[in-house]
């Protein structure tokens, strides 16, 4: 049972495009329309967040780059930030998403604070367990800040199990699976179909931050591989600059299938004018991307990596293939091209699973039980 008190809730969060931004973006709005007091901190504004709702609350932390330093330090003014409003808020929780530096931040904060019921939940959504916990310059760090943490998630088992395998962390791991809350679509499929200039094409989509775990490379090699290549357009959604993939789009090809939309919102108008999701990680904890079209009906296709398997039921709301595999992902994105109907039916499945598994009806009440758990400790 979720608690009926209002809590005064810290979130620190990295402010990009990416799942964990838009989580904890998301979360943050969530509980404040349940009533309670959100304190946000990063170095920039979630691109998702809103500011201007009510008890929603926006601390910019500023990285001053002393000569002194080599390079400018984010985790001490970070930390400082958290225990000053701490304090000054009376804060109960500060909800860390991702180990480094966030968790580290809200360790000090917690000593430095003058306050002592000051309690810590860090979620983990990925790169930092299977990326730097595999890096001897942070693993012991963000396994302290594990061990330190009262309460501590990951976003699917997945996750838990490679953390449980590389951390000492010391205690139970929750696993809180994502959620997502559309938005309506501002234009119509139809307009957004005519302005793409898409014609009647089988059109996939990829929304990423382009990181390299999310393996462009594969992407375009897979969908260059289509024999019904004439027949598709690929938009890709890019939440950092997609300069460096230029040349291999001309390599391959496919300078007219590819269309390419730096920072394109609202993200729902350009799912509302595709047939399918792609995504070709090479390791992806949750993939809140596929949410988000699930939600609008859309099915993807992705490599079997992961948490994924957990997001989409294989053959049913969505198709998988062995990672690396791009002949059987373009065989797979051909037969779905000849046969649309199984596409919208993969849809239908996958817009039914996410408002019955997803939702932040579902999912917000097993955050604010974890915090009345850390609290209670």
């Amino acid at each position: 049972m979720s608690s009926q008190r209002k809590l005064k809730i810290g979130i620190a969060c990295y402010p990009l495009v990416g799942g964990s931004g838009i989580l904890a973006s998301a979360l943050g709005i969530e509980l404040a329309e349940r009533g309670h007091e959100v304190h946000f901190f990063s170095y920039a504004k979630p691109v998702r967040l809103d500011t201007s709702l009510p008890r929603i609350h926006f601390h910019p932390v500023s990285v001053s780059k002393y000569k002194l330093f080599e390079y400018a330090d984010y985790t001490l003014p970070l930390a400082v930030k958290m225990a000053e409003v701490a304090d000054h808020e009376h804060l109960d929780i500060i909800h860390a998403h991702y180990a480094v530096p966030h968790a580290t931040a809200a360790y000090i904060a917690k000593r430095m604070a003058k306050q002592d019921k000051l309690r810590i939940v860090t979620t983990l959504h990925g790169t930092d367990t299977t990326l730097l916990g595999r890096d001897p310059n942070y693993r012991r760090a963000i396994e302290y800040s594990l061990q330190h943490s009262d309460m501590v998630t990951t976003v699917s088992n997945s996750l838990r199990r490679d953390t449980e395998e590389i951390f000492d962390v010391g205690k139970a791991v929750k696993v809180i699976h994502n959620f997502y809350t559309p938005g309506v679509p501002t234009r119509s499929r139809q307009e957004m179909r005519e302005e793409l200039g898409l014609g009647n094409s089988f059109t996939l989509f990829h929304a990423s931050n382009l990181r390299s775990v999310k393996r462009i490379d594969l992407l375009l090699e897979s969908v260059s591989r289509c024999r019904n290549l004439s027949r598709l357009k690929l938009i890709i959604l890019a939440g950092s600059s997609f300069e460096e993939f230029r040349s291999k789009v001309r390599e391959l090809g496919l300078e007219n299938v590819v269309i390419v939309r730096e920072n394109g919102y609202p993200i729902e108008n350009y799912i509302e004018a595709s047939d399918l999701g792609i995504y070709t990680s090479q390791t992806e904890s949750f993939c809140l991307s596929i949410l988000e079209g699930m939600f609008l009906g859309k099915a993807s296709i992705a490599f079997r990596v992961g948490g994924i398997p957990e997001v989409m039921v294989e053959g049913e709301s969505g198709v998988l293939c062995d990672f690396e595999d791009c002949e059987a992902m373009a065989g797979e994105i051909d037969r779905l091209v000849e046969n649309r109907d199984r596409g919208r039916r993969f849809g239908e499945a996958a817009k039914s699973r996410a408002f019955s598994e997803f939702t932040a009806e579902r999912i917000v009440p097993q955050y604010l039980d974890c915090y009345e758990q850390a609290l209670g400790q």
